[in-house]
């Protein structure tokens, strides 16, 4: 499971068993988790994070987009 960014506490990362899947990276932090769409950059489902959580963790994902999907795409090709 290649880990893409460690920044405040959050851990972005997407696991190797999922090329089925569309572009996606899971965002896990004190034992919360949510999953992010890299395409449309929505939240999939998220588990026990707060609004205002989400909110930075989608802005996180919004500013490394393209290197996220390229490491997607580089990894399942």
């Amino acid at each position: 499971m290649p880990t893409l960014l460690k920044w405040n506490g959050f851990r972005f990362y997407f696991w190797s068993h999922e090329p089925g899947e569309p572009p996606h990276v899971h965002v896990d932090k004190a034992g919360l988790t949510a999953k992010i769409w890299l395409e449309s950059v929505n939240v999939a489902y998220h588990d026990g994070y707060k609004p205002k959580d989400l909110k930075k963790i989608v802005e996180k994902v919004k500013e490394h987009r393209e290197e996220f999907l390229e490491a997607w795409h580089d990894h399942f090709a």
